[in-house]
């Protein structure tokens, strides 16, 4: 059975194929200029060749992360169908954007680390940041020993405070307003951590993208923030072409004179060397970044509608044909890590079956500092 590969693994490797985008003698916070006509082109950012690559140590891990992440949301959907959940969203089709995501992050608690502030299409994250796939499951199911919330909350609201993954929350995009407060305490504490905040392409038309975007980049005083869109081209059921005026979501940075960045984020490849570019740019200058990342949506919006295989581009399946044909990896061991992951995600589901739902008391806990008495009964 072929172990994930560590970051540190793949390290030099992967800073010699960066050193690539990045040009000597580029000045600091400068954009590095594009290498060729056939890059991906970012707006005022680097520039991806598509001749790049990375080390094939690192893409199979890659690959074994983006396929156990897909089993796992396919198994909440099982989940949900049979009846032993509420309400599915999640994240199929956004693999290659989460996954190199997760690999990046420099994980740990407090502010000398990353913060991730996530909405709920995040699990390709989770996992490559280590999460088991019960504990997904868990939250999925609603049992006592969800470490998120204890079982009281929809399925995807992950809150991992030991690696600064602050609480998914329902409401649409608010997480673009939190960000900043963990990005104002990064950048007062000098911290080497930066701020990771995500949403969808629908929810830029809140109110708290428009304040990110205003607090991140006020001249002299500039957040350490790494905002992203996953923009796979729909809002529930309105389409993206009918709302958005601009021709990248990335555009509206360009007011406020936030470094921008266009990424397909059905290649894990480009996203990864992208991001790696993007986050190093922010850790060296404190400056923010918006990127905007095309990815799919191969299971509609949620469960209620329907959470049937639509058609589009699934990131997974090319990357999978990709690494065959360079003969880094057989058909076959491909085919044996959905097996293998099949069955976790099958046994991680008997276990949490047989775990408890959260007592009525447990109602209280934890919605006040230090689980202060929250019963207003017992005031």
């Amino acid at each position: 059975m072929r172990k994930n590969v560590s970051a540190k693994t793949v390290s030099k490797a992967v800073s010699k194929v960066v050193s690539k985008i990045t040009p000597k003698g580029a000045k600091r916070g400068a954009a590095p200029k594009a290498e060729s006509k056939s890059s991906a082109k970012a707006s005022s950012g680097i520039s991806i060749s598509s001749k790049l690559t990375l080390p094939k140590e690192l893409q199979l891990n890659m690959l074994d992360l983006m396929i156990k992440s897909r089993v796992l949301e396919e198994r909440l959907i099982k989940i949900y169908r049979a009846g032993e959940s509420y309400f599915w969203i999640g994240g199929p089709g956004e693999e290659a954007f989460g996954v190199p995501l997760g690999l990046l992050t420099h994980k740990g608690h407090g502010p000398e680390y990353d913060y991730l502030h996530l909405h709920y299409r995040a699990t390709p994250t989770m996992v490559a940041l280590g999460m088991p796939m019960i504990d997904s499951i868990r939250l999925m199911m609603n049992r006592a020993t969800d470490p998120s919330t204890g079982g009281r909350n929809f399925c995807n609201h992950y809150c991992f405070p030991q690696w600064n993954v602050t609480p998914v929350s329902s409401p649409i995009e608010v997480q673009y307003g939190m960000a900043l407060g963990t990005a104002m305490a990064q950048r007062r504490r000098n911290s080497k951590g930066i701020t990771i905040v995500s949403g969808g392409d629908a929810g830029t038309a809140e109110g708290d993208f428009a304040s990110c975007l205003v607090w991140a980049s006020r001249p002299g005083r500039e957040l350490p923030i790494f905002i992203t869109v996953q923009n796979n081209k729909w809002g529930i059921s309105t389409n993206f072409d009918s709302q958005h005026g601009e021709k990248h979501i990335a555009d509206r940075g360009k007011a406020f004179g936030i470094r921008t960045a266009v990424v397909n984020g059905n290649d894990p490849i480009e996203t990864y060397l992208s991001m790696q570019a993007e986050m190093d740019y922010i850790r060296k200058t404190g400056k923010p970044v918006l990127a905007e990342f095309r990815v799919s949506r191969l299971y509609g919006h949620s469960s209620a509608s329907g959470a049937n295989r639509e058609a589009d581009i699934c990131p997974i399946e090319a990357f999978e044909k990709r690494v065959v044909d360079a003969k880094a990896i057989t058909t076959a061991d491909v085919k044996a890590i959905w097996k293998r992951y099949e069955e976790e995600s099958k046994q991680a589901t008997e276990q949490a079956r047989g775990e408890p739902a959260p007592a009525r008391e447990s109602i209280w806990d934890n919605i006040y500092v230090g689980n202060e008495n929250a019963d207003w009964r017992k005031f």
